[in-house]
């Protein structure tokens, strides 16, 4: 099968599922709400960190997601923001991998 067709049938597909009344499966969104700084640990180019401020009027929760080199992808723990709150999550990738390679931020509002 071609690559021009493969695509045709995805597209196909998918567009059967929503017309059957089923949903694709949702993608997560950008962090847009949260003010957020990612970066590699200093001493440590294992462990990948964010570190995120709420200034809105809201409560939201976040988590680091690192990717990591040839070790399974890991997230930090979830942390709660209030209004105009600020907090840490961290994840450390397995040492038999090559460190971080890069560190995103999952936020949900509560």
């Amino acid at each position: 099968m071609s690559k021009g067709m493969r695509i045709t049938a995805a597209v196909a597909g998918s567009v059967a599922l929503l017309s059957a009344g089923l949903t694709a499966p949702a993608t997560a969104a950008a962090a847009t709400v949260l003010h957020c700084d990612t970066f590699v640990h200093h001493n440590d180019n294992y462990v990948g960190i964010a570190m995120c401020s709420n200034p809105t009027g809201q409560t939201w929760r976040f988590r680091a997601v690192v990717t990591c080199g040839w070790a399974p992808d890991v997230v930090g723990e979830w942390v709660t923001l209030r209004p105009r709150d600020s907090g840490q999550s961290q994840g450390a990738c397995g040492r038999l991998g090559t460190g971080v390679g890069a560190v995103g931020v999952d936020e949900r509002l509560v």
